[in-house]
């Protein structure tokens, strides 16, 4: 008898991942709260479940798996950590997807290799090397905004990203100390080259930081969306903050409100944090405006520690 792996586990369950579309915009967005207290193996059961209940149909698709890449010290905790990457990736593989690449456009190191394998994804990720795109570096083409909130007019990205069937999201549950927390949407800032931008993408800083992050959201392929927070960052985010155990997966397919769910994981108001304002187009802020599944946000929130500047986000019962 052959010895039972990750990868033969999720293809035994991938046929239930497979069989239908993202839901339509005109139904209420459907956010997955799953517990996940550590970066253990269960992680990748964790994963599979999250597949299995949006019914993912990535037979034959192209994929491309973003984690949020920055800086790298080991005392805190900056990056999406490998193993939730991983356990998307086996998910994917399992799910039918041909072509997966894991790419990212780091904004503060203009070496997105020595960031990855800093944070440990050669390591814990089989085969990094050859699934790796470094977008920063990678063919682009120019794509215009339609009315857009920032000044610019259009966006160079990344032809890999613009051609995929399914660009999925896998940022880390962050405070940021521009924009208040760095979620789903704020991760999309990785897909931007820095060989156009500059570093840290100071064009789009010069341009408008949360009108960007709703720019570019316009211009997204099909995504779906998983965020780590077994263990987030509080504080001084998104590089300087102290690491806040939160013990979560928090997944859908809708930007804004997967992000306005983690902000109230966070116990932060959605309503406060300008780029979700900008990118909400179906009420997806309001109380009651999204169906939750798996946990409740009231059996998973804990308060995130603030900059001063960002109290007034704060949450209020």
């Amino acid at each position: 008898m052959k010895p039972i792996t990750r990868r033969t586990l999720f293809a035994a369950t991938a046929g239930t991942a497979a069989c239908s579309n993202p839901p339509s915009t005109a139904e209420k967005p459907q956010v997955q709260i799953l517990k996940a207290p550590s970066y253990g193996q269960e992680l990748f059961e964790t994963v599979r479940r999250i597949f299995s209940h949006a019914k993912l149909d990535l037979r034959g698709k192209r994929v491309i798996l973003k984690p949020n890449l920055v800086e790298f010290d080991p005392r805190t905790a900056i990056n999406t950590h490998p193993m939730v990457v991983h356990a998307v990736l086996e998910a994917a593989r399992a799910s039918g997807a041909t072509d997966i690449r894991i790419a990212e456009a780091p904004g503060h190191r203009r070496i997105s290799w020595d960031v990855a394998e800093a944070a440990g994804y050669f390591s814990e990720i089989p085969g990094f090397t050859k699934l790796f795109t470094d977008l920063n570096t990678a063919d682009f083409r120019e794509v215009n905004i339609p009315s857009p909130h920032s000044g610019l007019k259009s966006l160079h990205l990344p032809t890999s990203v613009l051609g995929a069937d399914l660009l999925i999201s896998i940022p880390k549950l962050k405070t940021h100390h521009w924009v208040g927390a760095t979620l789903s949407l704020k991760n999309m800032f990785g897909i931007v080259p820095g060989a156009i931008y500059g570093w840290p993408k100071n064009v789009l800083h010069w341009a408008g930081i949360d009108e960007s992050i709703a720019d570019i959201h316009k211009l997204l392929p099909p995504h779906f969306c998983i965020v780590d927070g077994v263990t987030g960052m509080e504080g001084n985010g998104p590089i300087q903050g102290t690491p806040k155990q939160a013990g979560v997966l928090i997944a859908g397919h809708d930007m804004p409100a997967v992000d306005a769910t983690c902000a109230r994981i966070m116990h932060l108001n959605p309503a406060m944090i300008r780029y979700l304002q900008l990118a909400a187009t179906n009420g997806q802020l309001e109380e009651g405006a999204i169906i939750q599944t798996g946990e409740t946000i009231a059996s998973v929130a804990t308060p995130f520690a603030l900059l001063p500047r960002f109290e007034p986000f704060r949450l209020r019962p």
